[in-house]
C-alpha cells in the first residue's frame, strides 16, 4: 500500500519535473551571469527549489549584496512556503513523525503543494517523497545545464535566453491578474514602485536586495489590507449548517 502511494507521487511528479526543467534552465543562465559554477548552481537550486526566490538570490549575488541581505531576501520571497507547509501538515495523520513533516516542508513548491492538497484530507509523506524524487533532480540538474550553456553559447543567445525567465513570470501573473483586480493592482503597484525606487532621491541609492525586500513587504501588506482572505467557517459551524439544511 505504501509503495503504491510512493509511485503515485512519482507519477504525478513527472510532468512537474519536466516543466521545472525548462524554467530552471533559464535560471541557470541568470546564475551564470552571477558567476556561479554548475556545482554551485546545482546546490543552490536543490536547497531552494523556487523560481522567484532563486532569481532574486542570483540577482543579489550578482550585485554583491551582503550575506545577511541575501538570506533575508530568500526568506521574504519564499515566505509563502511557510504557510503552505503549515496547511499541508494539517493533512497528515496525528502520529506522523516530526522528521517527515520537516522533510516534506523542505520540498514544498506551488505545484507539489497543489497535487498534495488535491488528494483530500489524508496526505501520506511518501506521496510527496515520490513527487520530489523526480521533480527536484530535474530542477537542480537543469540549473547546472543552464550555467554550462551560458558558458559555451554565444553572448547574443545567452542574452536572449535570459529574457525567457521574465516571460515565464509574465505568463504566471497575467491570467490571475485578469480575474482578480487586487492581483492586477498589486502587479501594477510593483511596476510603479520599482520604477520610483530606481529614480527617486535616496531610494535609488538602496541596493537591489533592499529594494526587493521593502517592495515585497510593502505591496503584500497593501494587498492584505485592501482584500484580506475570508475566514473559513469552523468545522462546528459547517456541521451545524449541514444539519439545518
Amino acid at each position: 500500500m505504501k509503495r503504491n502511494v510512493f509511485f503515485e507521487g512519482f507519477r504525478d511528479g513527472i510532468p512537474i519535473g519536466l516543466g521545472y526543467f525548462a524554467v530552471a534552465f533559464s535560471l541557470g543562465i541568470v546564475a551564470k551571469n552571477a558567476g556561479l559554477t554548475p556545482l554551485q548552481g546545482f546546490i543552490a537550486s536543490f536547497l531552494n527549489i523556487a523560481s522567484a526566490g532563486e532569481n532574486a538570490l542570483f540577482k543579489a549575488i550578482q550585485s554583491s549584496e551582503k550575506v545577511f541581505e541575501i538570506a533575508l531576501i530568500s526568506i521574504v520571497i519564499n515566505a509563502r512556503y511557510f504557510l503552505m507547509s503549515c496547511s499541508l501538515s494539517q493533512r497528515f495523520a496525528n502520529d506522523t513523525p516530526f522528521y517527515h513533516r520537516l522533510l516534506v516542508g523542505f520540498g514544498i513548491t506551488d505545484e507539489i503543494f497543489g497535487i498534495s492538497i488535491a488528494r483530500g484530507k489524508n496526505v501520506e509523506p511518501l506521496y510527496n517523497y515520490g513527487a520530489l524524487l523526480f521533480a527536484v533532480p530535474m530542477w537542480s540538474i537543469a540549473t547546472s545545464l543552464g550555467i554550462l550553456a551560458g558558458t559555451y553559447l554565444p553572448v547574443r543567445i545567452v542574452s536572449a535566453l535570459s529574457v525567457a525567465l521574465y516571460g515565464m513570470f509574465v505568463a504566471i501573473i497575467i491570467p490571475p491578474a485578469k480575474r482578480n483586480p487586487v492581483i492586477a493592482l498589486s502587479v501594477l503597484s510593483g511596476f510603479v514602485f520599482s520604477y520610483g525606487f530606481s529614480v527617486l532621491p535616496h531610494l535609488k541609492n538602496l541596493s537591489e536586495g533592499n529594494r526587493t525586500i521593502i517592495l515585497t513587504i510593502l505591496i503584500a501588506s497593501i494587498a492584505a489590507v485592501i482584500k484580506p482572505l475570508p475566514k473559513e467557517p469552523s468545522e462546528a459551524c459547517k456541521q451545524e449548517t449541514s444539519e439545518n439544511e
